[in-house]
């Protein structure tokens, strides 16, 4: 028996007995259950892992489905039940609830309409309000599950409530009161930390000060971009999200923004490597090799031009050996000092960091660096030039070359994110292949063309 195979025994083992006893489900985050049946699904297959999925309380199996890939998810959701479906849901936050019925509309619409025609009026309200958001704003990420408190309320008499709408309600994550006024209007916060040295007999208006109406807030239609600028730059655990008026409508809390850093990030490295991350996770090797063959039919098509250029300079090639021995070099110092320019561009974008005068400051210090490489490469790449092939020449149209697709490296890598941006195109996408485009012939050309000129 492999190791593989003796790890996964002994995962079914542990499911097992948290079946047997399901209050066991509360001492595992649903990640290492999602974990588990990720690789009864991998090793087993579907029907084992549907099993399993069954034999899970739907007080966790929501939490749970959202922490699978998203084709192992799907099977679920077809499989479940409408009845399942509705318990699950039932069971989730407001933000999660509204997210697994977005999945579930994906699959089925007629589904997703059939169990939320079964929820009760307030969750089918939540749901339907979320879902209005687009998922670059704020109100698609919130929860509307919070703790609030009007200033004149007493202390204990709020206290209790939140003790019962833990209880009752499963109200959890709470790390402050939200005060309002009798209108709704959010006018500050309050921490638990500090709450625990009041006087519960009090008011919060007693104790309310300035320090508490310092408090960091988003509308419900703000981007999600600034949630996280928020989020970083002041090292929240929530934020408060409010309507137009300033009447507190949510809350966003880190967990939710740490999951869409995540999967920003993930998404930037699938994009700029020709894949996404859906149709790796298929695991379909027709589905995965068309994704993958249309990004290399683009590269193919660039590569093409690129010899285009070389079989201009054919007769040059074929009297300086040594020319195409060399090439290569020229190609891929261009490339790579291109793409740490571009690695630097896509990302200050996708962090939101990139305004325009930064965007000209970034694309003068990246052409700055890639000259002052340049150089340092072109003299170094001379001489090896002249000591390998003893011939000067040959180690001048090198050097010379290498400044030049450098330079253009550095001035494209910066400069096509930026011009992707502003069209509507996603950097990530395209940027490489145009940088690679323009690299390899401005490459090829600089150093055929010199070549042509100053060996003949």
């Amino acid at each position: 028996m492999g190791q593989d195979d003796i790890h996964l025994e002994e995962s079914k083992l542990l499911l097992d007995e948290l079946i047997l006893k399901p209050e066991g489900f509360e001492e595992y985050h649903e990640n290492e259950i999602a974990k588990i049946l990720k690789e009864i699904y991998a090793q087993d297959g579907a029907e084992a892992f549907l099993e399993y999925m069954n034999t899970i309380p739907e007080e966790h199996l929501g939490e749970v489905l959202l922490e699978l890939p998203e084709n192992i998810k799907d099977e679920a959701i077809h499989k479940l039940s409408v009845d399942q479906l509705v318990e699950i849901v039932d069971e989730l936050d407001s933000d999660d609830a509204a997210d697994l019925m977005q999945d579930i509309e994906d699959i089925d619409e007629a589904k997703e309409l059939e169990i939320l025609s079964n929820l009760d009026d307030i969750d089918m309200e939540h749901i339907k309000r979320l879902k209005k958001y687009e998922d670059d704003e704020a109100g698609a990420w919130m929860q509307t599950e919070l703790f609030s408190s009007e200033l004149d309320e007493r202390i204990t008499v709020s206290i209790d409530r939140l003790k019962y709408l833990r209880d009752e309600e499963n109200l959890d994550n709470i790390h402050q009161v939200f005060i309002i006024d009798k209108f709704g209007i959010l006018i500050g916060v309050i921490q638990l930390d500090d709450l625990i040295t009041f006087d519960f007999q009090k008011t919060y208006r007693e104790y309310f000060d300035k320090t508490h109406k310092m408090i960091q807030t988003v509308k419900a239609g703000d981007s999600i971009d600034e949630v996280i600028k928020i989020f970083e730059d002041y090292d929240l655990v929530v934020l408060p999200v409010i309507n137009y008026q300033g009447k507190l409508v949510g809350r966003i809390t880190s967990d939710d923004v740490y999951d869409i850093i995540e999967e920003r990030a993930t998404d930037q490295i699938y994009k700029m490597a020709g894949v996404d991350d859906e149709t790796e996770e298929d695991k379909d090797i027709i589905s995965i090799t068309k994704k993958r063959g249309a990004w290399l039919a683009l590269n193919l098509v660039t590569a093409i031009l690129a010899s285009f250029v070389i079989a201009i300079f054919d007769d040059t090639l074929r009297e300086f050996v040594a020319l195409a021995i060399l090439m290569p070099i020229v190609a891929s110092m261009g490339g790579n000092a291109g793409t740490q320019s571009l690695t630097i561009m896509v990302r200050q974008i996708a962090l939101g960091d990139m305004g325009l005068s930064d965007a000209k400051n970034s694309i003068r210090q990246e052409i700055i660096v890639s000259l002052l490489n340049g150089l340092f490469f072109a003299v170094l790449m001379g001489i090896i030039a002249f000591l390998w092939f003893d011939n000067g020449k040959l180690g001048f149209v090198i050097g010379m070359a290498m400044v030049i697709n450098l330079f253009v490296a550095g001035l494209f890598g910066a400069s096509i994110p930026l011009f992707l941006k502003k069209v509507g195109a996603d950097p990530a996408i395209a940027s490489s292949v145009l940088l690679t485009t323009v690299t390899d012939v401005v490459g090829f050309f600089a150093f055929l063309g010199l070549a042509s000129i100053i060996l003949s």
